[in-house]
């Protein structure tokens, strides 16, 4: 995968990311060059390099959204009124794409898109629109959704969707300003330690997208939008404890289906996940 990731196409300075040198090992290096390429579809939001932006930026990728609402304590789905985005097709055509014929440039600018997409639908608020009397057209994945006082700045707004998107940092936020390494890698050993492979492998459905997606729209629907979350307040200690426990599972979940996916295409399939 990394290989692969090196030959992408100049222009998304995908290889640019990569130190070749330094004092850390090369496993190391390659990891952390790995675990950067799950953000490149964020890096390339930059208006300022026009050219990548333009050529990698797509914002309608980043989400597959339901619309619903709820009456009388039942779940209705609606017709979308708007773009639902499009991230459970992409994940499909990329999964095609790097086991097809596709040259090595378009495996790589594939690769880093799932990395990212398969962590963006795992967050319940990327397939979630929720549609009331305040947002009749959605609530654009929890972003309309205010944790903050209707009468705070914009700069210092905080949405529910920014809330799950940043839910580790809220946790436990990098204090010491800690490199990536020092600071994510004990973060995610304890998350492995709570969600083993060997108790969540029975849950990697392998390749079915539009059921990891759907999984968390129920989530969303039953977990974020619980009865005791109120707008233009920020979650409760009980709610925040929750959510994190949730969190990590999704993410543990997430890191396992990717591994799963590289390892049916590259690797071998008995392979367990790192």
């Amino acid at each position: 995968v990394v290989k692969l990731l090196l030959e992408a196409p100049e222009d998304s300075q995908i290889g640019a990311y990569y130190l070749p040198y330094g004092s850390r090992s090369e496993e190391a290096r390659k990891r952390e060059f790995f675990m950067l390429m799950a953000t490149w579809s964020d890096i390339v939001r930059d208006r300022s390099f026009e050219t990548r932006y333009k050529k990698y930026h797509h914002g309608n990728w980043h989400y597959s959204d339901w619309f619903w609402t709820q009456k009388d304590s039942r779940i209705e789905y609606l017709a979308p009124p708007e773009d639902g985005g499009v991230a459970v097709e992409k994940i499909a055509e990329f999964d095609l794409l790097i086991r097809g014929g596709a040259n090595n440039a378009e495996k790589a600018v594939a690769i880093a898109w799932l990395e990212h997409l398969i962590g963006d639908i795992h967050q319940p608020l990327h397939t979630s629109a929720r549609v009331t009397d305040t947002e009749p057209k959605g609530d654009q994945g929890g972003n309309l959704f205010l944790l903050t006082p209707k009468d705070t700045p914009r700069g210092g707004q905080k949405t529910l969707h920014s809330y799950w998107d940043s839910i580790i940092g809220y946790n436990s936020p990098n204090k010491k300003s800690e490199c990536d390494a020092e600071y994510i890698d004990p973060l995610a050993d304890s998350i492995i330690k709570d969600f083993p492979y060997q108790k969540m492998q029975g849950k990697i459905a392998s390749g079915r997208y539009e059921e990891w997606a759907k999984d968390s729209l129920t989530v969303a629907q039953i977990d974020v939008f619980s009865s005791d979350l109120k707008r233009f307040e920020m979650p409760s200690d009980k709610y925040k404890k929750k959510a994190l426990k949730i969190a990590e599972e999704r993410l543990a979940l997430a890191g396992y289906r990717m591994g799963d996916l590289f390892n049916r295409v590259f690797g071998s399939s008995t392979t367990t996940p790192n």
